[in-house]
């Protein structure tokens, strides 16, 4: 692919950022900045096969480089914009999980606001006194989620007009920080760009998040927690296909416009448990594993335990403006994405075991007790 830009990619260590990480690596002529503060959710062995030495955050790819740094620090900023000299900033850093923001908003806000206006003064003030043509091919893109919109009832879908309705800590910070970057170009003209998105799933995801939770929880014989009655309805996107879409919206989108990206998959949670146990019962059936003497298939671990606090009952994004406009098509669909996620996830025990027995062993989150 043609694409030859110098692009700083905040976020990068975690789950759609190491994916975009990935696609531009892989199959563009990037030059990447990864960006990132490495907290819990940060794994740098998500990039290995991109050139990282995960220990030392050297790279032996050319086109790769890293910088431990916090997005709340002016001066750091400041320094990646002035030394790396982009001309692209993809945006992903953020708190992203749900329940963690009812437990603890105040990381969220200071991460995913206060760490978004630094970025946004700190891409002004190399954006500024840039020459014409560099000034107007710069972008500054947002990821964000389609959580800021709030909740849908059983009919119709998010577009890019909907009203914010946010009702968690998490998505109150996204829809500021959506706002900030608004402001940004309307103010000052900055070339911005906002993405937001469905709910992601595929290789290198964090196991705290549904799917991949609900994978390693049976393969460790451990119950499968679905909240309330697992009725709530998610439209699921295949990381990949979101990475492909972020990179087309730069290279194609409108500075000033929002683009939704949606998979037009939606499932219930409980389908959507459903469905991974179904997949392993084939791929790792339980005669093979030390749980089969009291289990007959992996569905009998689900356990219906209580809601999450202001849980949205349903996301449904319209990506037509995408589709139409910039001509994205995901690649996959839910049965190929999702079969693929379980096989990665069997395949690669040694990207999460030691997040299971280290950071994150799959413990219930965001009871707001």
């Amino acid at each position: 692919m043609a694409y030859s830009k110098r692009c700083i990619v905040t976020g990068a260590a975690g789950f759609i950022g190491s994916a975009l990480a990935r696609l531009l690596l892989k199959e563009t002529e990037a030059r990447v900045l990864v960006v990132d503060k490495l907290t819990y959710a940060g794994v740098p062995e998500s990039l290995r096969e991109v050139g990282l030495d995960p220990a030392t955050l050297a790279s032996s790819n050319p086109r790769l480089s890293f910088m431990k740094a916090d997005i709340c620090d002016q001066e750091a900023m400041d320094r990646a914009f002035a030394e790396f000299r982009p001309d692209t900033i993809f945006h992903l850093a953020a708190e992203s999980h749900v329940d963690r923001s009812i437990d603890g908003p105040g990381e969220f806000i200071r991460t995913n606001v206060v760490g978004t206006a630094t970025l946004l003064q700190a891409a002004l003030k190399y954006w500024k006194p840039l020459e014409d043509a560099a000034r107007a091919a710069f972008r500054f893109q947002h990821i964000s989620t389609d959580e800021v919109y709030g909740t849908l009832g059983e009919t119709g879908f998010f577009t890019e007009k909907t009203p914010y309705s946010p009702h968690s800590p998490y998505s109150a910070s996204k829809a500021s920080s959506d706002h900030l970057v608004r402001a940004w170009h309307d103010t000052y003209g900055m070339p911005t760009l906002i993405t937001n998105c469905s709910n992601n799933y595929g290789p290198y995801h964090f196991p705290e998040k549904l799917i991949p939770l609900i994978i390693l929880n049976c393969l460790d014989g451990k119950p499968l927690p679905v909240y309330g009655k697992g009725a709530n309805v998610r439209d699921w996107l295949y990381v990949d296909d979101h990475a492909r879409a972020l990179l087309l919206v730069n290279e194609k989108g409108v500075p000033g416009e929002t683009y939704n990206v949606g998979g037009h998959n939606e499932r219930t949670n409980l389908e959507v448990v459903k469905t991974v146990c179904a997949i392993l019962d084939e791929l790792r059936p339980l005669s093979r594993t030390s749980h089969s003497s009291r289990l007959s298939r992996y569905s009998d671990l689900i356990t219906y335990v209580t809601d999450r606090p202001g849980h949205d009952l349903r996301y449904a994004i319209d990506p037509a403006k995408l589709m139409d406009e910039l001509g994205w098509r995901p690649r996959e669909n839910f049965e190929t994405g999702i079969r693929r996620t379980v096989q990665w996830y069997l395949d690669n025990e040694w990207w999460w075991k030691p997040i299971r027995e280290k950071t994150y062993s799959g413990q219930r989150l965001g009871t707001a007790r």
